[in-house]
């Protein structure tokens, strides 16, 4: 494996995420406290959260989570569940076993930089990229056409970080037929599903369409509770899962014990979460697009068609590196440059910034962007 660049994303945030006023480019939906998931707790949960004894946890992960988790898929059981210390460490030992030198993945562009980068350090791999022009649509016929007798994975995550895109369905399906039909594995990072306030354009787990693909998830995006840390790979594949589970044991090896408890119960209560959170998105949506379309001559608006992130174009005569460094630095407002999501693979926009639309209250960040917006003019 080649030494991997660094995490462009994190290294941006690790300066700005916690240090600027106004962060309105957060990938997550708006968190809760510990009283508002303990108050969506069960008797038997509430007093498994009161009894808990700090000890090892079991690397598959707690057994009534993973059942919990195992009830959100309509094909899968508790023994095709891995849970993870977040989705980035299933994302990561994924790759590792799945991949070796001779082998080749195919993977969209834009991207979490990890679902690139980590198989570029493994083995070769063509991009297949997500278009403006086409509205940020994934065309299948495109990644047909990349796949090679060696190709082991086909990489993709809908609803899309960073345009909020959700393919059409019945096309997700001819993806799963395809990677089967050449005994591919179709990784699918699914950690915004449910977000979708047009709930009909929910696509299917991966998992539930082929017993070789890989669902991963995580309590972290659409159910707001990144602080948990708990993360899964959903596979009917036992017996790769039993090699991700080996391979587990030279990371994290289990997950704590207290977040597996709140995960669980988070998971359970996930319908109540996630009706919370679609809430949260629908209210902010007018607000943000009518931010956005009152200085439409510097900003291209779409709303996402599920998550809470969308990708918007900047039209701007000094460009979005300096627009995003100058809007940060005199301002305190965090929005993500393109220049986070550049791909070795594919050309990808450097005109456009992601926006974060899942957080309660982004009114006073929209009326310091809109004041120091104002002074420029």
């Amino acid at each position: 494996m080649t030494p991997l660049p660094d995490f462009q994303l994190e290294t941006y945030f690790s300066r700005w995420e916690f240090t600027a006023r106004y962060h309105l480019t957060a990938s997550d939906a708006q968190t809760m406290t510990m009283t508002e998931l303990l108050a969506l707790a069960d008797d038997h949960d509430r007093a498994a959260w009161e009894t808990l004894s700090l000890g090892y946890t079991e690397t598959f992960g707690d057994p009534a989570l993973r059942q919990a988790i195992a009830d959100m898929y309509s094909a899968a059981e508790s023994d095709d569940v891995l849970c993870f210390a977040g989705a980035e460490e299933g994302l990561y030992l994924a790759m590792q076993v799945l991949l070796g030198p001779d082998d080749h993945a195919v993977v969209i562009t834009p991207n979490y930089q990890a679902a690139e980068t980590v198989p570029l350090a493994l083995c070769s791999v063509t991009g297949v990229a997500l278009r403006p022009e086409n509205d940020w649509n994934l065309d299948v016929d495109e990644v047909k056409a990349a796949l090679r007798p060696g190709t082991r994975v086909v990489s993709v995550n809908f609803p899309h970080n960073p345009t909020g895109k959700v393919m059409d369905a019945a096309e997700f399906a001819r993806l799963a037929q395809l990677c089967d039909e050449r005994g591919i594995h179709l990784f699918s990072d699914e950690v915004y599903r449910g977000l979708e306030l047009d709930q009909r354009r929910t696509l299917p787990n991966a998992t539930d369409l082929s017993e070789r693909a890989l669902s991963l998830n995580v309590t972290s995006k659409s159910l707001g509770l990144p602080g948990l840390r708990v993360g899964w790979i959903v596979c009917r594949d036992r017996e790769l899962l039993s090699r991700l589970e080996r391979a587990k044991h030279y990371t994290t090896i289990c997950n704590s014990a207290p977040s597996e408890i709140l995960a669980r119960i988070a998971v359970k209560a996930r319908e109540t979460i996630l009706e919370r959170n679609r809430a949260i998105i629908a209210a902010n949506l007018p607000v943000f697009e009518s931010f956005f379309t009152e200085f439409d001559s510097l900003f291209d608006w779409h709303a996402p068609d599920g998550g809470c992130v969308t990708y918007l174009r900047y039209k701007g005569a000094d460009g979005v590196e300096k627009f995003c460094a100058d809007l940060v630095n005199e301002a305190g407002v965090l929005l993500l440059p393109a220049s986070i999501y550049r791909s070795q693979l594919t050309a990808t926009p450097p005109d456009h910034f992601r926006v974060g639309v899942g957080r309660s209250d982004p009114e006073p960040g929209l009326d310091a962007f809109r004041t120091w917006l104002r002074a420029r003019a």
